[in-house]
């Protein structure tokens, strides 16, 4: 297998239509190659490796960037084709006449539709390949309680899946909060009261615990980096999440190579929702942090406020292997981190399974309940 190194084998690098990867030996068309720094052949095995870049990642100025969003050089013109059924915008692969939705299944037609967006700065190449993708999904699944037979069936077979890279915005941030609250200190006490014992009414001690409250004031600060949200509404939020903890140390810069053969989801999210997502996320470090200035047993905050600064952004695509399977008459999702291999989706339930495990249980809880009974009459008295 003959290997050359080379800048970028791409020949259309604006990133205004479908990308095209020509294999300089053959012609025929590269695709990246998960847990490498190459692209691959598949039809004569010859591989190509990419030029990585891990440093120089740039963080574009928030602020800035809303002044001059529209002429900013980071734009880009991109083509698109979208579902009809769910709304999803992926970029088409190079040759492609005809594909299924990652998300929803449903065939999609090339009809293009061009948008402008802003570049991903940076990205996190496939680690996962497909196969282990798929071994990952078969050991889910038949670690599944309750999961259907037929599902666990269908698992042994080939799993259809697409590589994505979904969209995800980053944020860092100086955050200063200010704060009115109260601080509670715990204090102990022992009160008297009555109890009835042996029938009769006997006087009894107990220690009670009271809380002594002052209000406070003050200040806390924080720096925020790589604050990560997610810009698709089409994967379930909190499964997605769950797929955290992301790498982003190992963000490489965006080069066209990485995503030969694999999708890209265009971003719904855009970038002033994308910061209000990163707030919200703020929102508990910033809490947790006011709770401990002001300290005591107990907290109450009756104010908050918070000023940001020194905000910059970027827009990154995380790689996630995608799946949406029927079941019965429903359709599933998961997920698969395509670095680490995290495992994360929805699930169709045997509610057979559940009955007889449930009857099994009452079974045997009865079975011991007269066993118990027989041995010692007084303990079902």
């Amino acid at each position: 297998m003959s290997q050359e190194k080379v800048s970028s084998p791409v020949m259309d690098r604006d990133h205004s239509g479908p990308r095209q990867f020509p294999c300089g030996q053959c012609g025929a068309s590269l695709h990246f190659l998960p847990g490498a720094t190459s692209l691959i052949c598949g039809h004569c095995g010859h591989t190509q490796e990419i030029a990585v870049n891990q440093g120089g990642i740039e963080e574009l100025d928030f602020d800035a960037w809303m002044d001059k969003a529209q002429t900013d050089g980071h734009m880009q013109d991109c083509v698109v084709t979208q579902c009809t059924a769910c709304g999803a915008k992926v970029e088409p692969e190079r040759e492609t006449v005809a594909f299924m939705c990652p998300f929803c299944g449903t065939a999609m037609d090339l009809q293009k539709i061009s948008q402008r967006q802003i570049k991903p700065t940076s990205l996190l190449p496939f680690n996962v390949a497909k196969k282990q993708a798929q071994d990952h999904f078969r050991k889910w699944v038949t670690s599944r309680w309750f999961a259907p037979s037929q599902l666990k069936k269908a698992a042994r077979h080939e799993t259809p899946l697409n590589g994505l890279y979904i969209p995800y915005w980053t944020f860092d941030a100086q955050t200063h909060s200010d704060y009115n609250g109260q601080r509670g200190i715990h204090y102990h006490v022992q009160e008297n009261y009555m109890a009835t014992e042996g029938g009769k009414s006997v006087q009894k001690t107990r220690t009670v615990t009271h809380t002594r409250w002052s209000t406070t004031s003050g200040h806390v600060a924080h720096w925020f980096n790589d604050v990560l949200v997610i810009a698709s509404h089409l994967l379930q939020k909190e499964m997605a999440d769950k797929l955290e903890p992301w790498d982003l140390e190992n963000l490489v810069a965006y080069d066209p190579d990485y995503v030969s053969g694999f999708r890209v989801q265009s971003y719904q999210l855009g970038l002033t929702q994308g910061f209000e997502g990163a707030k919200e996320r703020m929102a508990g470090t910033i809490t947790r942090l006011v709770r401990e200035d002001i300290g005591g047993d107990e907290q109450r905050i009756d104010h908050l406020s918070t000023h940001y600064s020194a905000i910059t952004f970027k827009h990154i695509l995380l790689p996630i292997w995608l799946s949406t399977y029927r079941f019965g008459d429903k359709r599933y999702q998961f997920l698969i981190n395509g670095r680490t291999g995290e495992v994360q989706g929805e699930r169709p339930y045997s509610w057979v399974k559940i009955t007889l495990t449930a009857f099994t249980a009452i079974a045997v809880l009865g079975g011991l309940w007269w066993f118990l009974g027989e041995q010692n009459p007084s303990v079902v008295q």
